[in-house]
């Protein structure tokens, strides 16, 4: 069976909109994730937790760098069309360093995957995710991980991407276009990220630990608002 979640192109107006998935359908079959555990490269780090960050990712720019990849098959390659994406809800450190790792894992449940997979169009992310960040949140399960996660999500509201991608923009003025989309939402409490040419890639919203926004700290990166932003429309 089917399961189809549409948006019509007309809810892409002036006025802030979900920009989640603009059409999605999951298939009958659904690809099986690999495990993913700690490795040298991403050793297990069980350290406090002092606060979290919701990460989405701009979809049409990630397929347009890497949508050839298998992992990318039903993000980009399926007739399914995203704005942004749910790339993980991700518990901080007190400090510098993040737990993650917390503990060995095994596969995410499919009706786990399937629920999550019109925000995180990935089994192998969704597997990721629930790995590296999930296992370090006490007491979550994978069902109330996800759960969590795609209901802080559903929430954002966006900015007309169409036009902010027409004008002269800065990762300053996107972040205050994001803010006034979203009530509470202030530009100092998100991080946007892009590629080395420019290209909106991620925004980071930083949270605190009841899960509100709350002031990013300084140590966690993206660009100056100052430098100079570009959006990937895709093909429309």
């Amino acid at each position: 069976m089917i399961a189809r979640l549409a948006a019509a192109a007309a809810l892409l107006a002036p006025a802030a909109v979900q920009a989640q998935a603009y059409s999605c359908a999951i298939p009958a079959s659904i690809p099986r994730a690999r495990p993913d555990l700690a490795s040298a490269d991403q050793p297990r780090r069980v350290v406090p937790i002092g606060s979290y960050t919701l990460a989405i990712t701009w979809a049409p720019q990630f397929c347009r760098t890497g949508g050839n990849r298998p992992s990318a098959r039903f993000q980009c390659g399926s007739g399914n069309r995203f704005g942004f994406t749910l790339h993980g809800l991700w518990p901080d450190g007190v400090g510098k360093e993040w737990p993650q790792y917390c503990k060995p894992t095994g596969i995410v449940p499919r009706p786990v995957v399937r629920a999550t997979l019109c925000a995180t169009p990935s089994p192998q992310l969704i597997q990721h995710e629930w790995a590296k960040h999930g296992t370090c949140m006490p007491g979550e399960r994978p069902a109330t991980y996800f759960a969590r996660a795609t209901r802080a999500y559903a929430k954002l509201r966006y900015p007309d991407m169409n036009a902010l991608s027409r004008s002269a923009l800065t990762a300053g003025r996107f972040a205050q276009a994001m803010a006034a989309a979203n009530p509470g939402l202030r530009a100092d409490m998100m991080r946007v990220t892009a590629d080395g040419q420019g290209w909106l890639d991620e925004v980071w919203l930083c949270m605190d630990t009841r899960f509100r926004y709350r002031r990013c700290p300084a140590h966690q990166g993206g660009l100056a608002n100052g430098a100079a932003l570009k959006i990937w429309r895709g093909r429309r």
